[in-house]
């Protein structure tokens, strides 16, 4: 019997640290999950700085106090002051009195930061948007497409913004010196036609590192076409540079052309690919090249965890709204294939962006 007790004793005691230590461990999870929130919380109120001006209002006036700026932007001055309280509990600002001043963090939010942490804040409220339609949507099966993105006034007009923040220092560092067709198109003074150019900025970003191209960038979008227009003229490149209204169907061109990009657009006319193959194809001039940029979709759905590929999953989610999916490259590729050309894939960023130049067999 006391053997037993014993046992009996020691089972019970077990029992207990099994507990104890489960219970610590959903209290760390839970800990852990709190913080994430908050920095959530902490790009929400970054986004507000962001697409209101606030942080180059601040960084301009130097030292302000919230009635300034305020009334520098002509804004509500009571939005404004629990703005800079929220900025300043979150560290994009520090305070002395009623005086607000940026931090470095509050300095990199500033849009016209060279390592400028904008996409981060944009992109965090766009997943957030997104996420909210997926909750509702999921009851019907509904897909509303690319619409989606009109619907919060404040997204749109930083998407372009946000995309080039994010891959204008990859395509230059990394993309750009590591391909050769680059090299081939500017050597020989080549025309680049740009499918789905938004802002312009792929086409500005490779006019900078090769002098000898022309670039034609197309987007459906009258107001990416002013912007990228308007860019193009501040940057010295329009003399080089032409951004008209159109897309993959309706473009033309006196004559084959030297490379045609289309950079994170293909997943959206996936479903017509047949037909969009054909017309990369037939636009394509001899010794000419197609150049697909795409974000990766693995092969091996256990990738998803690596933290370079979660953002890939998240966005695939918001991809299912506006009716696409994204791709793996080996479909990429074998889309080429099958319209008569000869794929190269390269991958970048730990594999999370793909690159796909077609060539004529």
């Amino acid at each position: 019997m006391a053997w037993y007790n014993g046992v009996h004793r020691r089972q019970e005691r077990l029992k207990e640290g099994a507990l104890s230590v489960t219970e610590s461990t959903i209290e760390e999870t839970k800990k852990q999950m709190r913080m994430q929130a908050q920095g959530a919380m902490a790009l929400n109120v970054a986004f507000i700085g962001v697409v209101n001006g606030l942080f180059e209002t601040v960084c301009r006036l130097g030292s302000p106090m919230a009635d300034e700026i305020a009334q520098n932007l002509t804004l509500d001055r009571g939005y404004v002051m629990r703005w800079a309280d929220a900025a300043f509990a979150f560290g994009f600002l520090d305070r002395e009195g009623e005086r607000f001043r940026l931090t470095e963090k509050g300095d990199l939010m500033r849009p016209s930061h060279p390592q400028t942490l904008m996409p981060v804040a944009v992109g965090s409220v766009l997943s957030t948007h997104m996420a909210d339609r997926a909750a509702e949507l999921m009851h019907t099966g509904e897909r509303p497409g690319e619409k989606v993105l009109g619907e919060r006034k404040n997204i749109l007009p930083w998407f372009g913004a946000m995309l080039e923040a994010n891959f204008s220092g990859l395509f230059e560092r990394e993309i750009c010196p590591s391909l050769s067709v680059f090299k081939e198109i500017d050597r020989k003074g080549g025309t680049v036609v740009d499918l789905g150019c938004g802002n312009g900025w792929y086409l500005r970003s490779l006019a900078r590192r090769c002098s000898g191209i022309r670039g034609i960038g197309l987007d459906g979008f009258e107001e990416n076409i002013r912007r990228a227009t308007q860019l193009a003229r501040e940057q010295g490149l329009s003399d080089r540079l032409e951004f008209r209204v159109g897309d993959i169907k309706t473009f033309a061109h006196g004559g084959p052309v030297d490379m045609i990009a289309m950079n994170r657009a293909l997943h959206h006319v996936w479903d017509e690919k047949e037909t969009v193959f054909r017309i990369l194809r037939d636009h394509l001039a001899k010794n000419g090249a197609v150049v697909i940029w795409e974000p990766a979709w693995p092969e091996n759905p256990v990738d998803l965890r690596e933290p370079r590929k979660r953002p890939l999953a998240v966005q695939n989610l918001g991809e299912h709204v506006q009716g696409n999916h994204l791709l793996r490259p080996e479909e990429i590729a074998e889309a080429f294939r099958e319209a008569g050309m000869t794929p190269e894939i390269h991958l970048f960023s730990e594999g999370a962006e793909a690159v796909v130049v077609g060539r004529i067999a």
